[in-house]
């Protein structure tokens, strides 16, 4: 397997079911990018560093995620929309585990 099926909720509440390679180091954040469900400028601010939150994401699917690391815990704790599913795209690196994952990405601040 070199790609894996994401579905995308967009802040629209637009749907998009895309593919992504697992051979690249993506992550999701990255994929939304690459395929422009997000206007340009939004998502992604800090490049994937895990310091804007501006790539939260709710995590629709019941898949077992590696747990968020300090960083992203800490920003998370000043992100706007919080929920108990949030992580953000960037910390989500593409593998075969997210086969299937179904994601909402939060409102914009």
């Amino acid at each position: 397997m070199s790609d894996i099926t994401l579905h995308i909720t967009d802040r629209k509440g637009k749907q998009h079911t895309v593919q992504a390679p697992i051979d690249m180091n993506m992550n999701l954040m990255e994929i939304i990018r690459s395929y422009e469900i997000e206007i340009e400028g939004t998502i992604g601010i800090c490049g994937g560093m895990a310091m804007c939150a501006s790539c939260q994401c709710y995590i629709e699917s019941d898949h077992s995620l590696q747990p968020p690391s300090d960083e992203e815990e800490a920003m998370l704790s000043e992100a706007f929309h919080l929920k108990e599913n949030s992580r953000l795209g960037c910390q989500l690196h593409i593998t075969e585990a997210l086969d299937d994952l179904r994601v909402t990405v939060a409102p914009e601040s």
